[in-house]
């Protein structure tokens, strides 16, 4: 029978295995004690105010101190967690129960006195004391490794010097903490060597370039410790971060390109080598390391197309020059899509009656930034492009259609247009087939097309170009010689080219503007040019004709027509159909 305090089946043991007395902190705080006594890894117990409360023998082993020495020490002082108060007050957060862990990474001090890094962490302990657990891991070797790995990526494998990467992460950082305000600039490109390489081979390059990134660095140690750093290629970069002016980046140009004129002896041969720089000083608060950069490139290739062995100052309103040539260049071919282009016309006279026989073309464009250019702003930039080739068909069309409109309207003799054509149109197009669409497409008479090329454009026409002139004479249209004399003065190419005209450049003729100025070479010169056409069965066309006096003269000579303000300057279509209305 159950005794009267006892439960069928129930064991009054049961309820103390299954509820164990819970363990005291003391009990806890023996427990972590006996756990870090025999742990490798070291920690430290806190408590509340921020003192040690014990440390493990790996802790002390850590600091080189032993563990009963760092009992009742701050741990912020050992752990070097008060150095910032960003830190500090995470670390109180921790110790206050305000926050759930703390992990930073500080470098703490060995008794021996040599430096090692640790990754501190510092979390809560589940009492009531408040105590918590530090723990220190040596990172040291792996930050030696970080460090090696980042040197490797930050240094260029060939100069050793500091490579891109670091010299824009130093440049960024100088910007924004400048000791003077100011920031210099010096990039160096070596001249010439490419034809190192190309006939010494990259091994020997490469030995120039780590000699003379070493001697860039010679230099910039003695002027004050600038940093140098391969940019790439053969060129470098030497940054002061703390400029004082002008005078001290071209100082340090001058002792650079000194030292880099000097002879290098590299694998048995002594190379003679110069170099160019690009020299840039301004405010640092007002540029960008992209603008400094910008700057800078652009400066280096001034060094190099001024002639090379020499510094260039960077010059603002080159620069503005050079923006604007690149404005243009990039919206060349936009512009010949939208109709940006026109067409003014110069009427070509007859010398010996006044009559206009014929016009030349001259293009405009009515640029919506910087106004109406005229060709001599934006011709070379077409070429160096290749715009030329999309404009030139347009030209050739919109001439083709106002002269057909000339004919159609003003009968009488017949006007001829004039079109200037590029070497690269020659080149790069179908001449041949854009000359015969815009003759089809206008209806204008091949007779009246006359296709001007520069002298030294036709000087050794051969294959291509000579076979693509041949069929537009044998279309019927005329070639001429623009700029006649100026050249390379090679008369031979005349009796072998389908030429029917030659223009004399103005050069001949501006000295025939008045007799108290005339010189009798420049009247020999142009009257034997002038038999000479005439007896190969040219005609010729004097420009740039002023005034009258050098109409007679031309007259008088044997030219068969002028071309010049002395007649009209060059006028829309409108204006040249009144002038053939009054010929009429």
């Amino acid at each position: 029978m159950n005794g009267p305090h006892e439960t069928p089946g129930h064991d009054p043991g049961s309820a103390h295995q299954a509820n164990p007395p819970s363990l005291t902190e003391r009990d806890l705080l023996r427990d972590y004690r006996a756990a870090f006594q025999i742990a490798q890894f070291p920690m430290a117990l806190v408590g509340a105010a921020g003192q040690i409360l014990a440390a493990n023998a790996a802790f002390g082993l850590l600091l080189g101190v032993e563990p009963e020495r760092l009992a009742g020490v701050r741990a912020d002082a050992v752990a070097g967690l008060g150095l910032d108060g960003r830190t500090r007050g995470s670390y109180h957060a921790v110790l206050r129960g305000h926050s759930d862990h703390l992990r930073c990474t500080r470098r703490l001090k060995h008794a021996d006195g040599h430096s090692l890094w640790a990754e501190v962490t510092v979390l809560p302990t589940p009492t009531e004391s408040s105590a918590a657990l530090l723990t220190v891991l040596d990172i040291s070797e792996r930050r030696a490794l970080q460090e090696r790995l980042r040197h490797i990526q930050m240094h260029d494998p060939v100069t050793r010097l500091p490579n891109r990467a670091l010299f824009f992460e130093r440049l960024t950082a100088a910007l924004s903490d400048s000791a003077t305000g100011r920031i210099g600039l010096c990039q160096v490109g070596i001249d010439g060597f490419k034809a190192v390489n190309d006939t010494l081979g990259h091994r020997v390059g490469d030995e120039l370039l780590g000699a003379a990134g070493q001697r860039l660095a010679e230099c910039a140690t003695g002027a004050g410790g600038h940093l140098v750093a391969r940019l790439g290629g053969d060129e470098f970069a030497v940054l002061v971060e703390g400029s004082t002016g002008t005078e001290q980046l071209t100082e340090l140009a001058e002792t650079m390109l000194a030292a880099l004129q000097r002879p290098f002896d590299l694998a048995g041969q002594r190379l003679a080598v110069s170099a160019s720089i690009g020299v840039v000083e301004r405010e640092s608060a007002t540029t960008t390391a992209t603008g400094l950069m910008q700057a800078a490139d652009t400066t280096l290739y001034w060094a190099k197309a001024d002639g090379k062995a020499r510094w260039t100052l960077f010059d603002p309103e080159r620069n503005a020059h050079r923006m604007t040539r690149q404005s243009l260049s990039s919206t060349l071919r936009r512009g010949v899509d939208r109709g940006e282009f026109t067409l003014e016309y110069q009427p070509i006279v007859g010398l010996a009656d006044d009559i206009v026989r014929g016009a030349e073309a001259l293009v405009r464009w009515r640029h919506p930034q910087f106004g109406t250019l005229g060709p001599d702003r934006f011709i070379g930039l077409a070429e160096e492009n290749g715009a030329i080739v999309p404009l030139g068909r347009w030209i050739l069309g919109e001439a083709c259609r106002q002269a057909r409109r000339w004919q159609v309207e003003h009968p009488g003799p017949p006007l001829f247009v004039s079109v200037n054509v590029a070497v690269r149109q020659v080149w790069d197009s179908d001449l041949v087939s854009d000359v015969a669409k815009a003759l089809d497409d206008s209806g204008l008479p091949s007779g009246l097309l006359q296709l001007e090329l520069t002298e030294s454009a036709v000087m050794g026409s051969a294959g291509r170009p000579l076979q693509a002139l041949q069929a537009l004479a044998d279309m019927g249209v005329r070639i001429a010689i623009d700029d006649f004399g100026t050249g390379y003065s090679n008369l031979a190419y005349l009796s072998r080219l389908p030429v029917r005209a030659l223009k004399l450049d103005g050069m001949f003729v501006r000295g025939f503007r008045t007799a108290r100025h005339l010189n009798p070479a420049d009247e020999t010169i142009v009257s034997s040019l002038v038999q000479l056409a005439h007896k190969l069965g040219l005609t010729v066309t004097a420009e740039c004709v002023e005034g009258p006096a050098q109409a007679e003269r031309l007259r008088r000579i044997g030219c068969d027509t002028g071309q010049g303000w002395h007649y009209a300057r060059p006028m829309s279509p409108d204006h040249l159909a009144d002038l053939l209305a009054g010929r009429d």
